[in-house]
């Protein structure tokens, strides 16, 4: 069997490919483009990737091609009916990051809420040395205890963090998306409800045509001035042109993303222009990347191909 790795680096270099060896070949490129995937997969049994796309231009000549395994929950870049008409399978993984993501979340929400970038370089310039009170109360900060948090998306992540939300004493409300999520536990809100009445607003929902731009304009203004917002969910929910507008104008607090509508960042991002930390966080879409969430992931890809060949 020969397996093949078409975007390596999308996993790391940190998680032990030697279950995969023990099965047969396997080759492993950092990047592939779909002109370079089209020569490398021509021989392979099982392809691994992440985003790389999969049609007749970058798989066309892989004769054997038995399995495509995604390492990521979405699929769109699957030509699904392409593999159909060729019989090939293919397999994605799900559940593999809540933990991950779920933490990546309480650690933006603190930077932001705390103002830890200003307490940090407030030591690091050595205003703090020799000052004359113990403590500094150059900016307030509150307790997330009492307060409510909005999640948009009561999925898996949304449902972890809503559970941890909880257990800080947040009083919980979500918007379905769908239209169609009930939680018992959790009180279901409209949308513009939880956008006015949410001191702390979670995005961890999937791209639809419902969520796409969903955080805009009109969103953002409906937002008390307090609150936070946080995107671990899809960079394409939120209009990045708005969410500038409205760091900039005072009308929330502050943002965390973890993704944004191009990745890598573009140079035509608008919200390249904000520098302050203590106004806009942004994470390199890494909330999902823990060595135990890579782990878990590669070890379910490695069992579906077990599984799929009888091994």
């Amino acid at each position: 069997m020969k397996i093949v790795f078409l975007d390596a680096k999308s996993i790391g270099e940190d998680v032990s490919l030697s279950g995969y060896e023990a099965l047969g070949e396997v080759v492993r490129h950092d990047f592939s483009t779909p002109e370079e995937a089209r020569e490398r997969t021509a021989d392979a049994d099982v392809l691994v990737l992440n985003k790389v796309p999969v049609n007749e231009e970058s798989i066309g000549k892989a004769k054997n091609l038995k399995l495509v395994c995604v390492t990521a929950t979405g699929t769109d870049n699957l030509d699904k009916e392409y593999l159909k008409e060729r019989g090939i399978a293919w397999r994605n993984v799900a559940g593999y990051s809540t933990e991950s993501v779920a933490q990546h979340t309480f650690a933006m929400l603190f930077y932001l809420l705390e103002h830890l970038p200003y307490y940090d370089e407030y030591v690091k310039s050595e205003r703090y040395v020799q000052d004359r009170l113990f403590t500094h109360f150059g900016r307030t900060f509150s307790e997330i205890n009492g307060k409510t948090w909005g999640i948009v998306g009561l999925g898996a992540i949304g449902r972890r963090v809503a559970d941890i939300a909880k257990a800080f004493g947040c009083d919980v409300v979500y918007y379905s998306t769908s239209g169609k999520n009930s939680q018992k536990d959790y009180r279901r809100v409209g949308f513009e409800e939880l956008l006015e009445t949410s001191d702390i607003v979670s995005v961890h929902a999937p791209l639809t045509p419902e969520t796409e731009g969903l955080m805009g304009k009109e969103a953002f203004a409906r937002m008390k001035k307090s609150a936070i917002f946080l995107n671990l969910g899809r960079g394409q929910i939120v209009a990045e042109q708005d969410l500038a507008d409205a760091l900039e104008a005072g009308e929330i607090q502050a943002a965390g993303l973890d993704v944004l509508s191009v990745e890598p960042m573009s140079g035509e991002n608008p919200l390249k222009r904000i520098k302050d930390s203590g106004r806009l966080l942004i994470t390199p879409h890494i909330a999902w990347a823990s060595i135990e969430a890579r782990t878990r992931l590669m070890d379910i890809i490695l069992g579906q191909i077990r599984e799929f060949f009888g091994l």
